[in-house]
């Protein structure tokens, strides 16, 4: 590993969930409509609203796939073509991806001093109960518990694992998100998509959510916007029919259109006025690279020309003073710290994840053309600063 003279913060890490991570505090009489276990084929199975999901294929995670066995194969320096192979062998599931104080233990080999911690198998529930409201917001209320009673919001003040806060009911969200701030939760995870309502589908940016943003920026609670199921994949089955989003289901077609969502999500906030409204609110942008955020900066400018009045400011700038970012280890990571500026570019190992980096440190390799103030930025203190608690 690189020797660096301080501690990293990575803003991309992940746990594996256990296996009653949406049960154990569950209504039992929900059961069916949130998530149960099943054995389907002499296979353990999770069942969302009574159907079996496809997110993971292996949702005990037993074995599981080593950290950054794909890295070689996303960068294009593997001969592998089918992405099961670039897989490799598996590994027994590791003690510190479920447990909190293993994983200080590996984050101290690694030279982590902090890491913000995300779903494996969470960041793909939402998308099969979004028509069932009460059941959505039941599963993710119970999955918040377990998830502050196995890892904790800030624990020791390195672990910050992000409670999931769906939105549909607005003003159940404000409950829950009252509640994650009352156990000191420093960022929250929002799904990247059109929000399923009651009354329909509604942008993240309708004034109806505006009590849950003014209490998140008041609060100075990061949102991040994870990738993972985002429902975009029924607009792609009207080009290339697959049918439920399976990770790891990769053609050249899916790759190309993967940051739709992330597009679509950061404009609205833009175009639909919630940084405007809500000065204060800081957005994270974790595990969809950066290819987007260059695309959509250049149609902002084009879309200033004749429809500048729907702006309130430049929403370039804008974009600039509420969005962090943390690109692909394969991007041109230089390019975007230009872009978008170093206060704005964050380390996002992706560790223990298959797609992610072996070792988090080896991020800075990818910024060998930096001064030593920007890598120190972007691989400690932007995320340093988002987890700190607001004053």
């Amino acid at each position: 590993m690189t020797n660096l003279d301080f501690a990293l913060c990575d803003a991309d890490n992940h746990y594996y969930e256990s296996r009653d991570a949406f049960t154990r505090h569950a209504d039992r009489k929900m059961a069916a409509r949130c998530m149960q276990w099943a054995t389907i084929g002499g296979k353990e199975r999770l069942l969302v609203g009574g159907k079996v999901q496809h997110f993971i294929a292996n949702p005990t995670f037993d074995p599981v796939a080593r950290p950054g066995c794909l890295d070689d194969y996303h960068r294009g320096r593997t001969q592998h073509s089918d992405v099961r192979e670039a897989f490799g062998a598996l590994e027994p599931l590791p003690r510190a991806y479920q447990d909190r104080d293993a994983r200080l233990l590996v984050m101290d080999s690694q030279g982590v001093e902090r890491a913000l911690l995300f779903p494996t198998l969470g960041v793909g529930m939402e998308e099969a109960l979004k028509h069932d409201v009460e059941a959505l917001h039941h599963a993710f209320s119970a999955f918040n518990t377990w998830l502050h009673e196995d890892w904790g919001y800030a624990y020791r003040e390195r672990i910050f694992a992000a409670p999931v806060i769906p939105l549909a009911d607005p003003a159940e969200a404000v409950r829950e998100l009252e509640r994650v701030l009352a156990r000191d939760a420093r960022a929250i995870l929002i799904r990247m998509a059109p929000v399923f309502t009651a009354d329909g589908p509604r942008s993240l940016g309708d004034p109806i959510f505006d009590p849950f943003w003014g209490l998140a920026a008041e609060a100075g609670i990061v949102a991040a916007f994870h990738t993972g199921d985002s429902g975009y994949t029924r607009y792609s089955d009207e080009w290339e029919p697959v049918g439920n989003y399976r990770s790891f289901m990769f053609t050249a077609f899916r790759l190309l259109t993967i940051d739709r969502a992330v597009y679509d999500t950061m404009a609205a906030l833009l175009c639909h006025g919630v940084f405007a409204r809500f000065p204060r609110l800081r957005a994270l942008s974790v595990e969809n690279g950066a290819a987007w955020a260059s695309q959509l900066l250049g149609n902002l400018r084009k879309v200033c020309k004749t429809q500048s009045a729907e702006f309130e400011g430049d929403p370039v700038e804008t974009f600039k003073r509420h969005v962090w970012v943390s690109p692909f280890q394969e991007d041109d990571i230089e390019s975007y710290v230009e872009l978008l500026g170093a206060d704005r570019v964050v380390l996002g190992s992706d560790w223990p994840h298959a797609e992610g980096l072996v070792q988090p440190m080896d991020f800075v390799a990818d910024l060998h053309g930096q001064p030593p103030t920007v890598v120190r930025r972007v691989m400690r203190e932007n995320t340093f600063e988002l987890t700190q608690r607001m004053v």
